[in-house]
């Protein structure tokens, strides 16, 4: 008997939780789906680094391709690894969204992180923007679409669990 196909959101809606491999390629999305694997997500850093380029080198144009090549390697739901948005405005971030759903994402995660090494995180306003406009392109679509805002505090030398908590309630 073949195992139900959930949708991305019905995933995250059920009782436990559930693992969600990062394949770097159309292969081992592959590989990861024949294991057993309910859903898939892209990796910024993995997809990079089968190009050989360095994590946060990868533009919008090239980063959308892969998505759809992962999206057609399986009929797992995928979900992106889209690190800010590719643009620092809530309005790219809008159009990163519908870009992204366009390839057939069932989801994607945006950062906070700005890429800026002397100022690595965006202002709590504005992180707060962009998700929100995030949130405004996916109630725009014609399909379900999850979004996952990501908070990069800890990774970036911003240690305070305070201000975490405050930007994931933001």
């Amino acid at each position: 008997m073949k195992p139900q196909n959930l949708t991305f959101r019905e995933l995250h809606e059920q009782a436990g939780a559930f693992v969600i491999p990062n394949p770097w390629d159309v292969g081992s999305a592959r590989i990861l789906a024949g294991l057993g694997f309910k859903a898939l997500a892209t990796t910024s850093a993995g997809m990079a680094f089968a190009m050989g380029v360095p994590e946060g080198t990868v533009n919008k144009e090239a980063t959308l391709v892969h998505c759809r090549e992962m999206v057609s390697a399986t009929s797992l739901p995928v979900s992106a690894d889209l690190e800010k948005g590719f643009g620092d405005t809530p309005e790219s971030v809008f159009e990163t969204i519908k870009a992204a759903a366009a390839t057939g994402l069932a989801g994607c995660s945006i950062e906070d992180h700005t890429g800026n090494k002397d100022h690595p995180i965006y202002d709590l306003s504005l992180a707060t923007e962009r998700i929100a406009a995030a949130r405004q392109a996916c109630n725009e679509l014609s399909k379900d679409f999850v979004l996952t805002a990501r908070c990069e505090n800890l990774l970036w030398g911003k240690p305070s669990l305070n201000e975490v908590i405050q930007r994931l309630q933001s």
